[in-house]
């Protein structure tokens, strides 16, 4: 019968529950967590002996080997590859092809001309090799998954002595054995244990080791795996005691595996993609309705059809802004580079954009918000009141155990001014000890004083220290304990109610409590204390514990919510201990949900209620997947902090994951940036860097966008009177390398204040509606140049056009170089807002470039003639006319829309 249940069981290891768990692998465990040991041997095939090496063989041929999957970077050529994989690139290797035929195919030997196809291979090259340096070498360094390190078990096989395996050969039904320090391998059925805690806090976010035992737990069924304690989960680790084990479950099929398995696969598309992808297909639309349109223009008018085609092709690659991705890859870089002399490295580049828009932080509470470190938080007596002698007491009892030093036993001892006050080595000498263990819950240790009489100090849980205390201290009007003076009163249940409510308090402010107690015997008392005299006790007073807010949360916090991202705490801890650290560091609880609600609830249910709740408290991971899909179905940009197990596949989820570098390794693969301090004023660092990321490609985007739909709209104009062309192919390729290289320093360029208070969003139609408004702003202009070239300087006709194409190629870069004065801020740029000094040195000097290439060696080989000296006040008067037009349209347009990079 049970051979004939683990044959169905194993048809649902292909289903998966809401925990993300196999189906079978939880129907396995939760059988193996209710039945006794012989049953459990039973039914995974195995004995006390263990299996043979045969079996082993054969089980690993059906279950695999005992690892995780986990993702690996891509081959350096793919990665190489999917540098150039973009469609502007596409579109300029289309564009030089067309050129290469006829410019260079077609072409006579004498008429080869290069210089676009050159221009062009020169461009995608810089752009493709910028963007793959800068990402291999991100992968290179984060490349390590590292799901866990090369450990090994130690098993018993049948007909051998125990000996160390590699944890990838254990299969269901071997048996291990644990002892402090150890990694478990793999799920695990207790069979045997003395005095074990684990270390879950990589699974569930528990601070505190849980004890584990070996008994049968009959109620299984409706309890989840991890709430079960006589199973250990692969990952975790044995902080103290020891245990025999039998193995359950192993590689993919393990909690752990199923969580590494839900992280592989190909990322969601984020915030920052989508925009980029938007922006890109609106420019390539408006070109693909553009060039055929000159084209169209200037063959009909012009009836020269070849050259019609090659000025459309010059057009083409003036209108595809081939630098986008060499700029936005140059500010990425730019950006990880500083973030990193912040603490924070960034793994993958374009979750800068994205921690720069994100305006939702879900964070884990242990560790982030809390120092993940136990303190005793109080020390109370009876009456409720900060009593050292209580704290004497229990510092004495964890100074003498020998047992397990659990965190609050290290916390108590952190005390040490109770040492030297005390003199504890030479008031008190230790004569016995009755250990800790899981069913009394709790321990003692028996001192012999100076008067020589034995003194049993005993800590251990509320419940049952009440049951052994027959008395009390009374505080007396001082309301502190003094042994010697105080009377001791009956334990009535009035005393009993106080303690009672003074426990349920101190729970209900996040503490973890423990109640101290005493009792004096004879010296003459044998020296083989019981469990018998744990009685008779006379109560002290209650010690509480608490991983406590770090000094640095609030100031984070608030300085967070000041540049406008709202804090959702996701944690796997309790609601009440939750709301405490909440309060602590200013988070305002509106509304709580807890995962045995948020099971219950539809995803169109979350979705309505999530933007409401602050906290979401007992969540298992896939349920924090689930709060991050509902929130970025809502429209928000989230990021996500964690370093547990539990949070991997939430981190991939969002659109940008954050963990630290102290992190689980399965964790930090599912990250996008890690910080090296685990502290959220480090992350504030990181929001501003990724805004002014953002804002230099925005900046970049509007400009080329702008620029370029204002010199489509002159050419077309252009082209439709002229009777020759604007400006010729060559110009405007050159033109056009001029201005992509005065952006080049873009990415050193500051944003102002006002712009890094607020989340920055992708959004393709503020990039059109800034394109029609301040675009033809530069066509009114180049119309004045061509009415002054046309008027009064005569370059009319096609003897003159020289001069015509000439005197509108400077214009024309240098108002295109102007614009990115204007366009970097909404303030008045020179006045109120200065660019960065790269920006300003390499703007300056192409437009001194643009103004002396006509009078240089080059002229002849772009076909331009050195301009009249009565030129220039003309074009000083028609550029500082541009800067005021656009200065007020600018200030038009943040009147009208709000808005403006």
């Amino acid at each position: 019968m049970l051979k004939q249940n683990i044959k169905e069981q194993n048809g649902l290891h292909s289903v998966v529950n809401s925990t993300g768990m196999n189906m079978g692998t939880v129907t396995k465990l939760r059988s193996a967590a209710e039945q006794d040991d012989k049953l459990v041997y039973a039914m995974l095939e195995t004995s006390e002996e263990g299996i043979s090496n045969e079996t082993a063989e054969d089980r690993r041929q059906k279950f695999g080997t005992n690892e995780l999957q986990h993702q690996k970077a891509p081959k350096w050529y793919v990665q190489l590859l999917k540098a150039f994989a973009n469609p502007f690139i596409y579109i300029l290797l289309f564009i030089a092809a067309i050129s290469l035929v006829i410019d260079v195919w077609l072409a006579t030997p004498q008429d080869r001309d290069y210089k676009t196809v050159v221009v062009v291979y020169i461009m995608v090259l810089i752009s493709g090799i910028l963007r793959f340096v800068q990402e291999y070498r991100s992968n290179a360094a984060a490349e390590k998954l590292k799901s866990m390190v090369k450990t090994t078990a130690t098993v018993q096989r049948k007909f051998q002595e125990r000996k160390e395996i590699a944890i990838e050969e254990l299969v269901p039904g071997d048996i291990i054995y644990l002892s402090a320090g150890d990694m478990i391998p793999a799920d695990c059925r207790i069979v045997q244990s003395k005095d074990l805690f684990v270390s879950e806090s990589m699974l569930t976010g528990e601070a505190l080791p849980v004890e584990k035992g070996h008994l049968p737990i009959r109620d299984a069924e409706n309890k989840q795996p991890t709430e079960l304690n006589n199973l250990c989960f692969m990952g975790t680790n044995v902080v103290s005691g020891s245990a025999t084990a039998v193995v359950v479950a192993t590689g993919s099929y393990t909690f752990f595996g199923s969580i590494s398995k839900s992280i592989v696969g190909e990322r969601p598309e984020t915030s920052f993609d989508k925009g980029i992808n938007k922006v890109s297909f609106l420019l390539i639309r408006f070109m693909l309705v553009m060039v055929p349109l000159i084209f169209l223009i200037n063959g009909l008018l012009k009836g020269d059809w070849g050259e019609a085609l090659l000025f459309a092709i010059a057009v083409a690659v003036g209108l595809t802004p081939e630098m986008l991705p060499m700029i936005v890859t140059a500010n990425l870089a730019k950006g990880a580079v500083n973030m990193s002399k912040h603490k924070v490295i960034v793994k993958r580049l374009n979750s800068i954009q994205n921690i720069g828009a994100m305006n939702i932080l879900c964070t884990d509470k242990t560790g982030t918000l809390t120092m993940d470190k136990i303190v005793l938080e109080k020390h109370l007596n009876v009456d409720g009141v900060e009593d050292d002698e209580v704290l004497k007491w229990a510092y004495l009892n964890s100074f003498h155990q020998t047992g397990l030093r659990n965190l609050m036993d290290k916390a108590v001892l952190e005390h040490v001014e109770v040492n030297d006050y005390l003199k504890v080595d030479e008031q008190y000498v230790k004569v016995d000890e009755i250990p800790f263990d899981f069913q009394r819950r709790r321990m003692s240790v028996i001192l012999k004083k100076n008067d020589g009489k034995h003194l049993l100090i005993c800590k251990g849980a509320v419940e049952e220290m009440l049951e052994l205390c027959s008395s009390a201290f009374d505080p007396g009007e001082d309301r502190t304990i003094h042994m010697e003076r105080d009377k001791v009163v009956p334990m009535d249940e009035k005393i009993r109610e106080i303690v009672v409510n003074t426990s349920k308090k101190l729970n209900e402010e996040g503490l973890r409590v423990l109640l101290v107690a005493i009792r004096e015997f004879d010296g003459t008392h044998p020296l083989n204390y019981t469990v018998e005299d744990e009685n008779q006790m006379t109560l002290t007073g209650f010690i509480g514990f608490l991983d406590p807010a770090k000094p640095s949360s609030k100031p984070a916090i608030e300085a967070l919510q000041k540049l406008g991202i709202g804090i959702k705490v996701i944690t796997g801890d309790n609601e009440t201990v939750t709301k405490k650290i909440c309060g602590d560091v200013g988070i305002s609880v509106q509304q709580l949900i807890n995962g045995s609600d948020l099971e219950k609830m539809s995803d169109a249910d979350l979705q309505e209620q999530v933007n409401h709740v602050s906290v979401f408290a007992k969540l298992n991971p896939l349920q924090k997947v689930r709060v991050v899909k509902a929130l970025r179905a809502q429209g928000h940009t989230v990021g996500f902090m964690g370093d547990g197990i539990n949070d991997a596949a939430a981190l991939k989820e969002a659109d940008v994951g954050i963990s630290v570098d102290t992190a689980v390794d399965v964790t930090k693969e599912s990250a996008d940036i890690i910080l090296l301090e685990k502290d959220l004023m480090v992350l504030r660092k990181g929001v501003v860097y990724g805004r002014r990321t953002f804002g230099n490609i925005i900046k970049y985007i509007k400009m080329t966008a702008s620029s370029n739909f204002g010199n489509m709209l002159s050419m077309l104009g252009a082209s439709a009177f002229l009777p020759f062309l604007p400006m010729l192919p060559v110009q405007i390729l050159v033109q056009n390398l001029l201005y992509d290289i005065s952006q080049i320093s873009i990415p050193w360029d500051q944003m102002d204040k006002e712009f890094i208070e607020q989340p920055k969003k992708w959004d393709a139609g503020s990039v059109s509606k800034f394109m029609l408004y301040i675009g033809p702003i530069s066509s009114v202009f180049d119309f004045v140049t061509f009415a002054v070239l046309f008027f009064v300087f005569k370059a009319n006709s096609p003897e003159h056009q020289t001069l015509f194409q000439t005197g509108w190629f400077v214009e024309g870069l240098l108002s295109q170089t102007l614009i990115i004065h204007m366009i970097r801020t909404r303030k008045i740029p020179f006045i109120q807002s200065w660019a960065a000094k790269p920006v300003v040195a390499l703007t300056s000097l192409i437009m001194v470039i643009g103004i002396l290439i006509p009078f240089s060696p080059f002229a002849s080989m772009l076909k331009t003639q050195p301009l009249p000296m009565s030129y220039f006040p003309w074009l000083i008067g028609i550029l500082t006319g541009y800067c005021f037009l656009t200065q007020w349209v600018k200030n038009w347009f943040i009147k009208k829309f709000n808005t403006w990079l």
